[in-house]
C-alpha cells in the first residue's frame, strides 16, 4: 500500500470513527485538568514506550504521567552507507513529560536531559566527541475512538521539534508531523500500528521533505505481570538519495503497580542506513 493511499484509507477511518463516536462512559467527559478524574473511573496505565510505536490512548484529566529511559546507547559500526564512519551515543534520562488537560487530550514534552555522542572516522582517522543535549519536542494527542472501551482505538499527535541543541546537535531547524496510532482490542494480545508523516530538513541544502513511518508492534503476557514484545519498524524518506530504515525491536515489560511499569530491550537495524543497535532500560510512572 502507498503512502498516499495509507493517508487516505486512515483519513477516512478517523472520519468514520469521529462522526460516529460513543458518549464517554461514565460522565467522564466532565473532567479536565482542573478538575482530576477519580481514580476509580482511570483507565489502566498505557504508555507511547518503549517501542516505536505510540498507544492511542491518553492521560487521564488532571493526572500526569512520566515515561523515560534510564539511560540508553546508539552503536553503529562502519559501512560504505556512512562513510565507514563508527559512531557512539549515550543518552542520559530522556523523558516524555504528559499532563491530561481533557478526557481526551493531553500535552506532552518530550526532550533528552543530556546526551554524549562520539564519532570515529575509519578513512581519515579524524575523531569528534559532543556533549549536549538537542532540542524538545512539545506535542499533543487527540483520542478519536476507543479510549474509554471498544475493539478499536484511534489518535492523532500534532507535534513539533524545537532545536535549542549544543555543539551541532541535530540541524538546527524546525520540523514536525503527524503521528496516527491506532491499536485492537484482541484478549490476551496488545496490538498497535502507526503511521507518521514527518517535514524534516533536507541533508544538502535548505528545503523539506516528507518521511513516511510505519510500524507495528505486538506483546503477550510471558510470566505474571512481565510481557514480552517485538516490533517492525520502517522509514522511508521522500528526499533524493536516501534509503529506507528498517528495524526489528523486542522487550520485556513488568507491571510493578498500577502506576509504574518498568521496560527493557534493544532496537536491532536490518538496514545498512539504520542504527545498528540500540538498547535501553527505563520505566512509566503516572501520578
Amino acid at each position: 500500500m502507498t503512502p498516499k493511499l495509507q493517508f487516505t484509507v486512515l483519513f477516512f477511518l478517523i472520519l468514520n470513527f469521529y462522526i460516529n463516536a460513543q458518549e464517554v462512559p461514565d460522565g467522564k467527559s466532565s473532567f479536565n485538568i482542573f478538575n482530576p478524574v477519580p481514580v476509580n473511573l482511570m483507565r489502566e496505565l498505557n504508555a507511547d514506550r518503549p517501542d516505536k510505536t505510540d498507544c492511542p490512548f491518553t492521560v487521564d484529566a488532571g493526572h500526569f504521567q512520566a515515561e523515560m529511559d534510564f539511560a540508553n546507547l546508539t552503536y553503529n559500526r562502519p559501512n560504505s552507507e556512512r562513510g565507514n564512519v563508527r559512531s557512539t551515543n549515550v543518552e542520559v534520562a530522556p523523558v516524555n513529560l504528559k499532563v491530561g488537560i481533557l478526557n481526551n487530550l493531553d500535552f506532552q514534552l518530550v526532550f533528552v536531559s543530556y546526551q554524549w555522542e562520539k564519532i570515529d572516522n575509519q578513512e581519515n582517522g579524524v575523531k569528534n566527541l559532543k556533549v549536549g543535549f538537542q532540542g524538545i519536542t512539545p506535542r499533543f494527542k487527540l483520542n478519536i475512538a476507543g479510549n474509554d472501551g471498544g475493539f478499536f482505538a484511534l489518535a492523532l499527535i500534532p507535534f513539533v521539534s524545537i532545536p535549542l541543541g549544543q555543539q551541532h546537535f541535530g540541524n538546527g531547524s524546525v520540523e514536525g508531523g503527524m503521528g496516527i496510532p491506532y491499536a485492537l482490542d484482541i484478549p490476551g494480545w496488545d496490538v498497535g500500528f502507526q503511521t507518521t508523516f514527518q517535514f524534516n530538513r533536507n541533508t544538502i541544502d535548505a528545503g523539506y521533505h516528507t518521511e513516511f513511518d510505519n510500524s507495528v508492534s505486538v506483546g503477550h503476557s510471558l510470566i505474571g505481570k512481565m510481557l514480552i514484545s517485538a516490533e517492525f519498524y520502517s522509514g522511508v524518506s521522500s528526499e533524493h538519495g536516501t534509503e529506507w530504515i528498517g528495524t526489528v525491536d523486542t522487550w520485556l515489560t513488568y507491571q510493578m503497580t498500577e502506576n509504574l511499569r518498568i521496560d527493557g530491550g534493544v532496537y536491532i537495524g536490518i538496514t545498512p542506513v539504520a542504527d545498528d543497535w540500540h538498547p535501553w532500560m527505563g520505566m512509566t510512572w503516572r501520578y
